[in-house]
This record gives C-alpha cells, sequence and structure tokens, in this order.
C-alpha cells in the first residue's frame, strides 16, 4: 500500500486515477445525516467521539473517520479521489486489528500500545497515516474559516504545502497541483454543504466540529509522535 502522503511509485494507470474528473454538484442521501453540522454528509461527529482518561474510544473514532471521508463526495467528483481511497485503506487496517482483538482495542491509544508489545505495528502505521489525512484537511478547512477572502483551492494548496508536500514525490505533487485546482469556488462548497442552511449558521456549526477534529487530532500527533511509534 502506497500511502497517498508518501513517496509512492506511480504507474500510468495510478497516476489517471489521481486525475481529478470534471467536478458535478453531488447531492446528499438520507442516509447520510449530521449530528452536527445541518445537511451535510456526515453522520458521526468527532465532537461525539468518546474520549476518556485511557484515550480516544476506537469504535466511535472509526465511525466518525468513515463519515469524514464522505465529504470529501461534495468538493466533485473525482477530486482527491486518492486521499479518500488512502483514507479509507488505513480506516479499514485500524479497523482490522479493532475487530481481531477488541479487548485490546477498546482506545486507540491501548490498540498502539498491545501491538507494539506483539512487536507489530501495521495497525499504527495505518493510524499515523489516517491522523495526517485528517490533519491535512483539517487544516484546509481552519485555513477558510480564517481567511474569508481565500478561495477554496487555496486553503487546500496551504495546507497541503504545511502537511503533505515533504512526504511526496515530484510525481505525486504534480498530481496533486491538479486535484487541487479542480476544487469548486468557495460559494459552491458551502451551498453543497449547507443546503439552503444560512451560511452563517452553517460556520457557527463547522467551528464546533473543527474543533472536536482538531482536539481529536491533536491528541492523537502527540502520543504517536512522543511515544515514538511514528511522525503524523
Amino acid at each position: 500500500m502506497a500511502p497517498y502522503y508518501e513517496t509512492a511509485k506511480v504507474s500510468a494507470c495510478s497516476t489517471c486515477a489521481f486525475i481529478p474528473a470534471v467536478p458535478k454538484h453531488v447531492h446528499n442521501h438520507d442516509n447520510l445525516r449530521s449530528l452536527t453540522i445541518p445537511n451535510s454528509v456526515l453522520e458521526q461527529s468527532f465532537v461525539d467521539v468518546e474520549v476518556t482518561d485511557d484515550g480516544v474510544r476506537t469504535a466511535s473514532f472509526l465511525q466518525a473517520s468513515d463519515d469524514f471521508v464522505n465529504m470529501f463526495d461534495l468538493l466533485g467528483t473525482g477530486v482527491f479521489s486518492f486521499v479518500q481511497t488512502d483514507l479509507r485503506s488505513n480506516i479499514a487496517g485500524v479497523r482490522a486489528r479493532h475487530e481481531q482483538k477488541p479487548n485490546e482495542s477498546v482506545t486507540l491509544e491501548q490498540l498502539v500500545v498491545k501491538e507494539a508489545e506483539e512487536g507489530q505495528r501495521h495497525a499504527t502505521a495505518c493510524l499515523v497515516r489516517l491522523v495526517r489525512g485528517l490533519l491535512f484537511t483539517c487544516r484546509a478547512l481552519e485555513n477558510m474559516q480564517e481567511d474569508r477572502n481565500a478561495e477554496l483551492h487555496v486553503c487546500f494548496r496551504r495546507s497541503y504545502d504545511a502537511i503533505l508536500k515533504h512526504h511526496h514525490s515530484f510525481i505525486v505533487r504534480s498530481v496533486v497541483t491538479v486535484a487541487i485546482r479542480a476544487v469548486p469556488h468557495r460559494h459552491v462548497f458551502y451551498d453543497r454543504l449547507t443546503e439552503g442552511t444560512s451560511h452563517e449558521k452553517f460556520d457557527v456549526e463547522l467551528v464546533k466540529w473543527l474543533a472536536g477534529l482538531e482536539a481529536i487530532v491533536t491528541r492523537l500527533r502527540n502520543f504517536l509522535e512522543e511515544g515514538g511509534y511514528g511522525r503524523v
């Protein structure tokens, strides 16, 4: 598995898979509900992920991550499909460990520690890559909130340069540049997320959602890096 943020061998076929198709409007489905962002694709918010003294609950984190990936559909068909593919792959890697040893994977921190004790690190590596992908999107959307005049592609470009670019080969960077340029205009993205709800009301909810994501990502990043389990 060649993660999107690490140096990867890109064949002609895989390169084509990275090239985004012409974006089109993506309608939300009835089964993609939101607990925090109205009329969004997010059924489980990171705000609702349970965090105890023992760490981040694995099951609710995976559910929130699953629904988080759906948000990329709102950027247009094909845009960042490579990000979605890799996020889903890494979610599956963490979930496989959780399902295999649920009693030793109640929290993500417990999962990582127990896997290390066994001399394994597949699920841990998947978690590191997953957290990195979440951080990339979190920073882009935070930038969108902070710089009201910036177009969406500018916000994602800033985040990519800060979080992912240094993990990529020249070829992958070129492909990402194409994908980022295909991101829809800011107002179009907002319209797809809100579907009739006022942008002002949506902004309030998005701030809460991003705060929940930021808290989870920061906690896991610190745990992974300080424990020597991986660099996000």
